[in-house]
């Protein structure tokens, strides 16, 4: 949590800076990358620290995972933050000053120290009850598809080696020694804000939904039990751990469309015939299996017990 409060300050100090800093690299404000990061990384972070409270076993190595997870994204979000005051890459920047090369050696270690905390935590959460049915599935599928969102993150800093000349802040030659487009030139058209690619491939988009997946699974499993409160149906857990499913096996289906897209080079916003058949083939099986349990839910339902009416004028004397 005291990350959490050190990348609030970063939200708010990079919002600052877009307001006020007109700098930019690749046609965005050298402040957009620490502030996406800072956001990220609250919302992450306070995650799992939420996760590790719920911990009944190995509460102190869940501790010094979490640590590790915390003094890393402190560092390597830190490493953009100066980067972006310096007005230059965070991310690729194979330039030979000694700050930047030792920079790009922690900063990718980062990655590898996010990533295996990440791991490790899933690992402990699979086998360890913390909560009811819904919720341990939703927990479990969603922390897994966020460590394979990470995963994303070694193609981007390792295999995608792709050497480009671009200039910094100040049009000073920068050498990105990789990319997370596919079949883009860097500072190409971009959505609003995200700046993904809307010409080309884009790796951001399905390493941004994995990492999310909890979250969206944590939100669909409160609407569940507020819904309880008034559907009968619902409020068994096996039926609300069967629906966690159902939207688990759906969110991961879109998972694995944009990251076959993002692979074939393809925009987010301008999918073909194969993208738009993939995922509708997940969302068909997807709502075939809602039906399925809603029908069953329904058909198993104890109707609630009415109490007998009494007799006029029973109970007086």
């Amino acid at each position: 949590m005291l990350m959490v409060l050190a990348m609030t300050g970063l939200v708010v100090a990079s919002a600052i800076g877009l307001a006020v800093d007109n700098r930019e690299i690749l046609n965005e404000s050298v402040w957009l990358k620490p502030f996406k990061f800072g956001i990220a990384f609250v919302l992450y972070g306070a995650t799992l620290a939420w996760l590790l409270s719920k911990l009944r076993k190995a509460k102190r190595l869940g501790w010094w995972t979490g640590t590790v997870f915390a003094v890393t994204g402190i560092v390597d979000v830190g490493f953009i933050a100066v980067q972006a005051a310096r007005g230059t890459f965070s991310h690729f920047n194979d330039n030979a000053d000694t700050f930047n090369q030792v920079g790009q050696k922690v900063f990718m270690s980062g990655v590898l120290g996010l990533f295996g905390a990440s791991l490790v935590v899933a690992i402990m959460l699979l086998f360890q009850r913390v909560g009811d049915a819904p919720l341990n599935r939703a927990i479990r599928v969603g922390l897994g598809l966020a460590v394979a969102g990470m995963g994303i993150a070694f193609y981007l800093v390792g295999a995608n080696t792709d050497r480009q000349q671009v200039t910094d802040a100040y049009g000073h030659p920068v050498t990105l020694a990789g990319s997370h487009g596919i079949g883009v030139e860097p500072g190409g058209p971009g959505m609003p804000l995200t700046h993904w690619s809307t010409v080309g491939g884009d790796l951001r988009v399905p390493h941004f939904v994995g990492l999310h997946a909890i979250h969206f699974l944590l939100i669909t499993l409160l609407v569940l039990h507020l819904l309880a409160g008034r559907i009968a149906w619902l409020r068994p857990e096996r039926v609300r751990a069967r629906l966690i499913g159902v939207a688990a096996f759906a969110y991961a289906g879109v998972m694995a469309t944009v990251t076959v897209q993002a692979f074939r080079g393809q925009a987010l916003i301008h999918p073909d015939a194969e993208t738009l058949g993939m995922l509708g083939g997940f969302l068909a099986v997807s709502a075939l299996a809602l039906a399925a349990v809603l029908t069953a839910a329904r058909r198993t339902a104890v109707p609630e017990q009415v109490a007998p009416r009494q007799p006029v004028g029973a109970g007086r004397s």
